[in-house]
């Protein structure tokens, strides 16, 4: 069955939109796409470049057969703005919405043992581990010092934290609309609910949480 499918990610500064192609055999073709590198524009960035995504593909939104997006792990307000985006056009269209690891969109395009890490922010990573195109470890969280390597060959993902490792670094730098495609286990099943893989807490605080009276 061929679907044509809308995937969006906002877990990394690429904020991405793509029209993806998927057919019966499971490849995967980008027939358009628009990414803006800005870790601060994700709010308004990702509309305009869903909207012209499907414009160029040449197709309108009630040509799409399902979204997919990216749950992260990633910035709070990245993740909210990406997944809140996806669920609206899956219920405006009536579509399913299959969230995967933003990691998988990096890691699944990878042969060999490849460990792949993204900016968490806080001098921290955000990290998993693939061989041959399959999470084995992650995703998790910490300091690049205190990320365990295991037996991975290359590195991939975020180019200034990639170079930490002293191992070959590699593409992509950031998840991929095809990537994020082949992240999904099953098309034929109901979606799970989207739930974003923060990995930590927020850094606004409640006034509760601050030990502020009212």
């Amino acid at each position: 069955m061929i679907r044509t499918i809308l995937v969006i990610d906002t877990a990394t500064p690429a904020v991405t939109a793509a029209v993806v192609v998927r057919d019966g055999s499971g490849s995967a073709t980008v027939a358009a796409e628009r990414i803006t590198l800005d870790a601060r524009a994700h709010a308004e960035t990702l509309t305009p470049n869903v909207v012209a995504a499907v414009s160029d593909a040449g197709l309108v939104m009630s040509d799409l057969d399902a979204v997919v997006v990216g749950c992260g792990p990633g910035p709070f307000t990245g993740l909210r703005v990406g997944m809140a985006t996806a669920a609206a056009y899956g219920h405006a269209l009536d579509r399913p919405v299959f969230g995967v690891c933003s990691l998988d969109g990096i890691g699944t395009q990878t042969a060999g043992a490849v460990l792949v890490v993204t900016d968490a922010r806080r001098r921290e990573v955000y990290w998993a581990q693939y061989r041959d195109g399959v999470r084995i470890d992650g995703p998790d969280v910490a300091a690049a010092a205190d990320v365990p390597v295991g037996d991975a060959e290359r590195v991939a993902g975020s180019p200034d934290h990639a170079e930490l490792f002293g191992l070959p670094v590699i593409g992509p730098a950031y998840p991929t609309a095809t990537g994020l495609v082949a992240a999904v286990a099953d098309w034929d099943g109901v979606p799970e609910a989207l739930i974003p893989l923060y990995l930590r807490r927020p850094d606004a605080k409640t006034l509760a949480e601050r030990g502020v009276a009212r």
